[in-house]
């Protein structure tokens, strides 16, 4: 299949472009570059030894968007485009909601044009709210999420729900992944998050790379194995290979399918700072300060369903993870600023 892949030079669009090609796919990445790097598709195509067509451009290009339909026979899309960082989405929620949801909506415009109706959306747990019970399965119901990106998100799987009601022939995967972390194996491609990162895995990284000095630990007297929040973490590898087996499970299954991707166990903060320094050698600097809000103890996936349905299952553990990540950070301590030579 030719698949168009919005966000593709990401973090988890780069590792989900990497397995397209390998698995045969021809793909077309369309990116603006706002959060992600060209190099990273030049490392892509050296990994899969395979070339990719590469876009420069916005969702909410309607213009561009029907040319690139025009020229390329997108039989499907894999939409990881948008913005994600929770803090930011509080401090500017309508650049949230204009990139994540009015730019959905208007791919999805272009897509039914173009008669192509066969959608992956990435979307998040932050859907689920604070739910009471663990672990979360895709019958919970969606609550109120905590901030604007997960608003964003909870907002565009109910205009998908509303677009395949409305037309039996849109199929469209809704994948609620939990935590996403790791590298690929090669060091060569990884997460590279542009000022203060807002999540654990990549702040522990720029403090073991030297550009933070220690790393702030929200809360130690949550209900948990150490007073630490617990979170269900994945690897980027498996979270790309949950993408193309929820691909060909709707290629002829009409409406919405829900799939959480995780792996049904969860890790606490302090876990994960002793994981990346059995990995990395080296001593994370932490200090406790007080909760954050809207944060809950604990968080880890269901993931019976996917694996029933999808065939598939995380298969690489915590420490695969922080050894992925520790490779990446080591050869490449400043992202893809500096390109290897």
């Amino acid at each position: 299949m030719k698949i168009l892949v919005t966000g593709g030079a990401g973090f988890i669009g780069s590792h989900t472009t990497l397995a397209l090609l390998e698995a045969g796919h021809e793909v077309v990445v369309l990116d603006n570059l706002s959060n992600s790097s060209p190099v990273a598709l030049e490392r892509i195509e050296q990994l899969s030894g395979r070339t990719l067509a590469f876009i420069k451009g916005d969702i909410n290009d309607r213009s561009l968007l029907d040319s690139l339909f025009a020229q390329h026979a997108i039989d499907a899309v894999l939409h990881f485009a948008g913005l994600k960082a929770v803090g930011e989405s509080v401090a500017k929620p309508l650049l949230y909601y204009q990139t994540n949801v009015t730019g959905s909506l208007t791919l999805c415009q272009a897509m039914a044009q173009a008669n192509v109706f066969t959608l992956v959306f990435s979307s998040s747990a932050t859907v689920y709210g604070e739910p009471e019970l663990m672990p979360i399965n895709e019958d919970v119901p969606t609550g109120q999420p905590t901030n604007p990106y997960g608003r964003s998100k909870l907002m565009v799987e109910e205009c998908l729900r509303d677009l395949a009601k409305s037309d039996p022939r849109w199929n469209i995967a809704l994948l609620r992944y939990f935590n996403p972390i790791g590298a690929h194996s090669s060091g060569m491609i990884g997460e590279n998050p542009n000022g203060l990162p807002n999540n654990l895995l990549p702040y522990i990284s720029q403090v073991a790379s030297g550009k933070l000095a220690e790393l702030a630990v929200f809360g130690d007297d949550y209900p948990t194995v150490d007073g630490t929040g617990v979170r269900d973490y994945i690897h980027v590898v498996d979270l790309a290979d949950g993408h193309l087996k929820a691909l060909q499970a709707i290629a002829a299954k009409p409406g919405v399918s829900t799939w959480n991707l995780g792996t049904g166990k969860g890790y606490s903060v302090l876990q994960m700072i002793k994981a990346f320094e059995a990995a990395s050698g080296l001593k994370i600097p932490y200090r406790i300060v007080a909760r954050r809000p809207g944060d809950i103890a604990e968080c880890w996936a269901d993931t019976a369903k996917a694996e029933a349905e999808l065939g598939w299952a995380a298969e690489r553990g915590l420490e695969a993870m922080m050894t992925d990540t520790w490779s990446w950070i080591d050869r490449n301590p400043q992202g893809y600023t500096v390109v290897e030579k």
